[in-house]
């Protein structure tokens, strides 16, 4: 699985720490992460969590990555603006458990950390133990036990529901506000990476033609 890494310009001096948790345990489960920043308060690239939440839905509906980690100071943001787009499933977890559940109950491809608020003594472990939860077993399961079932049905209600609730990714992507679309994708990081690894690509020949405007 090919994850990627994404977080707001506020939170740039913490993305080496969460980058290095994150590949710590990636790496048990053969997973690959790449990193999209944002790298630093310095940068030429600034990102918002808005940003960041389209960056999001552009690397999971294009086929670049599987699974997307997120997140700004409260986690809130980056999450809803990730859940604005079709294919993005999208959840806010703060500690293990919540990685678990959302895993086995939700199954979703991205989730949405705090990288500010609590992030105290302890926090790169925090960092640890929740993608540990994340990513070393099978998601879609269910919980409890008892329940597996009815929250399998009804992920795959929830499924169903955001076919209809939003238009395409290109279309998306034709629509809106130009500006916020080049400023999100138009830095050294993204282009490396994202032209490599897209699959899709009418998404490609457009994103590539906003960043071939003057």
């Amino acid at each position: 699985m090919k994850i990627a890494l994404i977080n707001d310009t506020s939170q740039s001096s913490k993305n080496s720490i969460i980058f290095s948790a994150l590949s710590k345990v990636a790496n048990m489960y053969d997973h690959i992460v790449v990193n999209y920043g944002s790298f630093g308060a310095d940068d030429a690239h600034q990102m918002t969590y808005v940003q960041a939440g389209v960056l999001a839905a552009i690397l999971l509906n294009s086929g670049a990555v599987d699974f997307v980690v997120t997140g700004c100071g409260t986690g809130e943001g980056a999450m809803l603006v990730a859940n604005s787009f079709p294919n993005v499933l999208c959840g806010h977890i703060t500690e293990p458990a919540d990685a678990f559940m959302f895993r086995q109950i939700n199954n979703g491809n991205a989730v949405s950390l705090p990288y500010a608020k609590g992030f105290g003594w302890g926090a790169e472990l925090n960092l640890e133990y929740t993608f540990e939860k994340l990513l070393s077993c099978e998601g879609g399961n269910g919980y409890p036990l008892e329940r597996a079932v009815p929250e399998k049905q009804n992920k795959l209600v929830l499924d169903e529901l955001k076919k209809v609730t939003h238009k395409d990714m290109l279309t998306i992507l034709k629509t809106m506000d130009q500006k916020l679309l080049k400023d999100t994708i138009d830095y050294r990081f993204f282009k490396v990476n994202f032209f490599a690894d897209c699959k899709d690509q009418k998404i490609a020949e457009y994103l590539q033609s906003v960043l071939n405007k003057k």
